[in-house]
């Protein structure tokens, strides 16, 4: 899916939403590498957890990640399959539905207007309602499996 970034909604709502609840989105930090992918692989895959690790590689680190007492709930990266790519992202499934993915959508797509780019690509789309509806994504026809064709 493309996204505008030069277009994206207000993101501000979905961060207070978050704040209310005691949940803190951030940037991850790089000595909390090794926590952040144990967790993504724990709870998604390992393909996830290796895409996580590049985006650690990016200065700055390009996974923005959702805590609450000091407890990961959800994470988001950008940069780590390709440029200007989206993904992977994930919240917790006992988190999900609380807006975490929303914010760290956002999160994400804000890094990377600020950036330059205009459009992002959401790779590997999932959940394609939510990111027309979060974001205004429309479908890059002809597009799957895209980068991923013949992975191992």
């Amino acid at each position: 899916m493309l996204v505008k970034l030069y277009a994206l909604p207000d993101s501000r709502p979905a961060y207070d939403r978050l704040l209310k609840v005691g949940i803190v989105m951030r940037r991850a930090l790089a000595p909390e590498k090794h926590k952040v992918v144990a967790w993504v692989r724990e709870t998604f895959s390992e393909a996830w957890a290796s895409e996580t690790e590049v985006a650690f590689s990016r200065q700055p680190v390009s996974c923005f990640i959702a805590i609450q007492q000091k407890k990961i709930l959800g994470f988001a990266c950008h940069d780590a399959a390709c440029r200007n790519f989206f993904g992977p992202t994930g919240v917790a499934p006992k988190a999900q539905q609380g807006g975490i993915g929303k914010a760290l959508l956002f999160a994400c797509l804000e890094d990377m207007k600020h950036q330059g780019f205009g459009y992002a690509i959401i790779g590997g789309v999932g959940p394609a309602e939510f990111y027309t509806k979060a974001v205004g994504a429309v479908a890059i026809e002809g597009s799957a499996p895209g980068i991923y064709r013949g992975l191992l």
